[in-house]
């Protein structure tokens, strides 16, 4: 890793630095440095709101300092009050298992494991409270944070006034009021035994990390620091990484390569204009002047392709990438049969996940003696209600099938199934249907 920059001025000029403590700049500045960020793993897969704190981590390392990634395998058995309006389900330690070997899986792809002194390291906060009773933690933790102090917390304080101020949210319980003490011996364990002197975090997260430096202060006399970025929000000030079906996944099971590509793809001018900054590593230079080249011709959308490029290839790969753009020209009717038959199956299903669907038997596909006779009788009337409305539109040339013309209305059924199963049958310009043969 021999990328070395000031940690604080590119997280600046990125827009992603909210605040942190005084005299972190100074702590950097005097050498490597360890930090971390802590992710529950409450689902089998990061989303692309977590992916805006690691690129915390991943600058952090390229500014030659060593991160360190905390899967909370204890704290994922409570759940984190931030940023919440009522208690999450608690998931039992076999889902959690799963769920951290995910997302180990997803955190290697950004962050260097074999670069020297500043490798990057996953550590796991169940490996210290597995054995910590409750009384134990009670008298040794407990003891050194006032409740005062806990209740000042933003966090805590928006549960407990939820209510009064009509928004309904239930109470707060005190296994998530205590979250912030378990967090905050996470940082002081990590301070111990990792030498960690900084937290990094979502700025929705720095009550709790804080709560960590009073910790280290009190029970060691100890000096700690914290550094929080922006909270990525949308234009609405909702958080960012969710699209109409929900978040939008690291994991390809959960958000298919060809849509996670298209979200990035479909961003506003303005969004895309703050999230090459966050989500990429172009350096200024290359992100000033592609800015400045989609100023000149919106049109073209070359930051959102900029930036879905980058994005979609280090979450994935390159050549699902690839296979995403073939994928977006289809709908546009811009590739061709060769295009649509390189397509593996499920970006096939998922590019025309949205279209409907007409199943037909292996049987009546066999039997179907013209082209008429499939797209009307056989697929049920779902293309054409009858063969004379069939006949007219591939008359007048309106009627493709796997992106090739239908010359004749009387033409035989011979076509190349994608994938041995599978139609893409065309009506004018924006109407598609895939038929699936079983």
């Amino acid at each position: 890793m021999k990328v070395q920059m000031n940690l604080i001025e590119e997280l600046r000029w990125r827009g992603m630095l909210h605040d942190f403590m005084p005299g972190t700049e100074e702590q950097l500045a005097s050498g490597m440095t360890s930090g971390y960020i802590g992710f529950d793993p409450t689902a089998k897969s990061l989303h692309i709101g977590n992916l805006a704190t690691i690129m915390l981590l991943v600058h952090l390392q390229r500014a030659g300092h060593k991160p360190l990634a905390l899967v909370g395998g204890a704290t994922g058995m409570i759940g984190d009050p931030s940023g919440k309006s009522a208690e999450r389900n608690l998931l039992d330690e076999t889902t959690l298992r799963e769920n951290q070997e995910g997302i180990k899986k997803q955190l290697e792809k950004f962050l260097d494991f074999n670069c020297g002194a500043n490798s990057a390291e996953i550590v796991n906060n169940y490996d210290w409270f597995k054995d910590f009773n409750f009384l134990g933690f009670l008298r040794d933790v407990g003891k050194h944070i006032t409740v005062n102090y806990m209740m000042s917390k933003d966090s805590v304080k928006k549960r407990i006034n939820a209510d009064e101020d009509g928004d309904r949210a239930e109470g707060l319980s005190y296994t998530e009021f205590a979250y912030q003490l378990i967090q905050g011996y996470d940082y002081y364990h990590l301070y111990k035994n990792k030498g960690v002197k900084i937290q990094m975090g979502a700025s929705d997260q720095w009550g709790n990390i804080t709560t960590g430096t009073e910790l280290i202060r009190r029970m060691d006399g100890g000096k700690a620091y914290a550094l929080v970025g922006k909270l990525v929000t949308k234009a609405d000030g909702t958080k960012f990484g969710k699209s109409e079906g929900g978040n939008v996944w690291l994991d390809p099971n959960l958000t298919s390569p060809y849509k996670f590509y298209q979200f990035w793809l479909n961003l506003s001018d303005e969004e895309a204009e703050k999230l090459i900054k966050v989500y990429t590593l172009l350096p200024q230079d290359e992100i000033e002047k592609i800015t400045e080249e989609h100023k000149q011709a919106p049109h073209l959308r070359l930051l959102q392709k900029a930036l879905a490029k980058d994005v979609t290839i280090r979450v994935h790969s390159e050549d699902d990438f690839l296979a995403a753009v073939d994928a977006s020209e289809i709908l546009f009717g811009k590739g061709d049969f060769a295009t649509l038959k390189g397509l593996k199956e499920d970006m096939l299903l998922s590019v025309f996940e949205g279209v409907p669907q007409i199943a037909v038997s292996q049987a009546d596909y066999a039997s179907a003696e013209t082209v008429t006779d499939l797209l009307s009788e056989l697929t049920g009337g779902q293309v054409f209600e009858s063969k004379g409305e069939a006949r007219r539109m591939i008359k007048n040339g309106g009627v493709s099938v796997n992106r090739q013309k239908v010359q004749n209305a009387d033409e035989a059924v011979n076509f190349e199934l994608l994938q041995g199963k599978y139609l893409v049958v065309q009506k004018g310009k924006k109407n598609y249907y895939l038929v699936s043969v079983n």
